[in-house]
């Protein structure tokens, strides 16, 4: 079996409930921050859709230098972040369905204006840098939306939203 197939239900997974907890972002509320050190909810949103536009990268290429990185344009809307959501998710998909074990098993590199910060197998990078990631952010977007008194989708199980809690 390739790793590939192994990843994709969980990508499959993963992006659909992180779909459910965009859906669930307030326009009206874009630029309001738990604190003063905390991403904006624009910010964090516009982050975590990011994060699978890197997939195709990391299989694509042998390294990315984060200093040669474009800063991410941060979302004008809800629908804006869907559809930049909904565009990485399915060419990371297709980037992830067509990658084979040699490719997965290679090792991909990490720098910052060229000293290197990691080098792992790909499929350790994705599993880390962007499955992790990925939900490492959809999580902080739940307590946003709950410090917002906007219901929090299910992820794993019922929310206290969903539950009647």
């Amino acid at each position: 079996m390739r790793i590939a197939d192994t990843l994709l239900p969980e990508w499959d997974r993963e992006t659909a409930v992180t779909r459910r907890a965009v859906e669930r972002v307030p326009d009206d509320r874009l630029d309001w921050r738990p604190h003063p050190k905390s991403f904006t909810l624009r910010q964090l949103a516009t982050h975590l859709i990011t994060v699978p536009s890197w997939m195709p990268l990391i299989i694509g290429q042998e390294f990315i230098d984060l200093g040669d990185q474009p800063a991410n344009i941060p979302a004008e809307s809800r629908d804006d972040l869907l559809r930049r959501f909904d565009g990485h998710v399915a060419a990371a998909r297709q980037a992830l369905a067509r990658a084979d074990n040699a490719t997965m098993l290679a090792p991909w590199t990490l720098k910052n204006a060229g000293a290197v910060l990691f080098t792992m197998p790909r499929a350790g990078v994705l599993r880390g840098f962007i499955f992790s990631h990925m939900i490492h952010h959809r999580a902080q977007l739940g307590v946003y939306l709950r410090l917002l008194d906007v219901p929090v989708p299910s992820m794993y199980g019922n929310t206290a939203d969903e539950a009647g809690f």
